[in-house]
């Protein structure tokens, strides 16, 4: 039995961190052991919420539980996602150390959480510059939207040539994939545009922009992206079914006025979407 490991947080009611991730990734077929930095009963957009982080030293204890169980050295990937603090960052980049003791070829695939257009940084102080000098080195996948791409790479990221000069500039100090998402571009009126660079090649693929916000949609689509690459092993697959796997969803969650993805009622699009999306090759 081979798995991956997701350190992200939980929530009981709704979906997001691993409330977003583990079930797709148990959809398209993987086991799952997740990690829990926080345990809350809703997540925060909501205003009110209740429950606390997990601290450091029991996630630790979990990690070390997951070792001696002999799962780590079955671990063919590991996924992060939003670090609440230091602390966390410390657990993810220990999982990963830990994990590559025993199968140095393991996948890392980090969703660099920083900030949004619109909103800019959310994170607490540090965690963006310790993303971008001591976790983005050891990442095979990383997933930033257009804002997290601009501060990670140093580069003003206005059309999809600025896109392109940073994703590879990403590439360059580690990564083997980088997949841009929230990219909304003057020229492409309507359209919500998603970046794949990678050796083999640049895709980029466009879907409608719907009219909606979620939470959660990075965390399903950083965790649909992993599943499909590790079972292709093609960035131009990967990019596509992730693309239009997401599309389908968030039209459910959108057509059904729901808060929420809709990851139980509309889990058929997670493995057959009703819309299939086209990758154009840029290079």
């Amino acid at each position: 039995m081979q798995g991956i490991l997701s350190i992200q947080s939980h929530v009981a009611y709704g979906h997001v961190g691993n409330s977003a991730a583990v079930f797709p990734l148990q959809r398209l077929g993987f086991e799952v052991w997740p990690i829990m930095t926080v345990l809350f009963s809703n997540h925060t957009g909501y205003g009110a919420f209740r429950g606390r982080p997990v601290a450091a030293d029991w996630q630790r204890e979990i990690l070390e539980g997951l070792e001696e169980r002999g799962a780590l050295a079955r671990t063919r990937a590991v996924l992060s996602g939003y670090l609440g603090d230091p602390g966390t960052a410390a657990i993810v980049l220990e999982a990963v150390e830990r994990v590559r003791r025993h199968r140095p070829e393991a996948v890392y695939a980090c969703d660099p959480v920083i900030g949004d257009d619109g909103r800019g940084v959310f994170v607490r102080p540090g965690i963006p510059e310790l993303l971008r000098d001591r976790v983005l080195p050891l990442a095979t996948i990383v997933k930033p939207n257009r804002f997290e791409l601009a501060f990670l790479s140093g580069i003003e990221v206005r059309d999809l040539e600025d896109a392109l000069e940073a994703a590879a500039r990403l590439r360059a100090r580690g990564p083997r994939l980088v997949v841009v998402t929230s990219l909304a571009l003057p020229d492409q009126e309507g359209l919500l545009g998603m970046l794949a660079d990678s050796a083999e090649g640049s895709f980029v693929v466009w879907t409608p922009r719907l009219p909606v916000t979620l939470n959660g949609t990075g965390d399903a689509f950083a965790a649909l992206l992993l599943g499909e690459w590790l079972r292709t092993g093609d960035p131009e697959a990967a990019l596509a079914r992730t693309a239009s796997a997401m599309y389908g969803l968030v039209l459910a969650t959108w057509k059904a006025g729901s808060r929420e993805l809709l990851l139980v009622e509309a889990q058929k699009e997670l493995v057959e979407p009703s819309h299939r999306f086209r990758p154009t090759r840029l290079r």
